[in-house]
């Protein structure tokens, strides 16, 4: 294979990422949310009421950056802090009624896109798309854990 049609095809993926990345923008902005209150709402949604700290570690944040994140999904509407039963010093975040519902309508739009994009595909190109897509990421992991540890060599 041509060096050129590799530029080609990561051309194509770096173009879905802009498609993607500007859908999700409008999106969550109709929601009312930006991508980094949508993540923790997405993490809080999988793990259910949870310590800052648990969605710091989750969201690989710092403390500073959760608490900030969580304030102003409180001031919004879309969670609360509440006492957590097991530990008195330990404060839960919990959804709302609006954040339960805001999470719902996330992972319903999440399976509508997958619908619309890979429905019409037949099994065998889904089943090719989806190989080759899984054998990009796993080689760009691969290729940054690679300049990570370079640059940490170089330091």
């Amino acid at each position: 294979m041509r060096d050129d049609r590799w530029e080609a095809a990561l051309d194509q993926v770096l173009l879905l990422t802009v498609l993607l990345g500007r859908d999700m923008t409008d999106s969550l902005a109709r929601m009312g949310l930006t991508e980094a209150r949508a993540h923790l709402l997405w993490e809080l949604q999988a793990r259910g009421p949870c310590t800052q700290r648990a969605l710091a570690s989750a969201l690989r944040v710092t403390a500073r950056a959760i608490t900030s994140l969580v304030d102003g999904l409180v001031e919004t509407g879309f969670v609360t802090r509440e006492p957590c039963a097991a530990d008195r010093r330990a404060i839960l975040v919990t959804f709302t009624e609006l954040g339960r519902v805001t999470a719902a309508a996330l992972a319903d739009g999440h399976r509508e896109l997958a619908r619309q994009l890979f429905a019409d595909m037949s099994a065998e190109v889904f089943d090719g798309f989806d190989t080759g897509l899984s054998h990009v990421v796993n080689r760009l992991r691969t290729v940054l854990a690679e300049k990570a540890q370079s640059a940490q060599d170089g330091s």
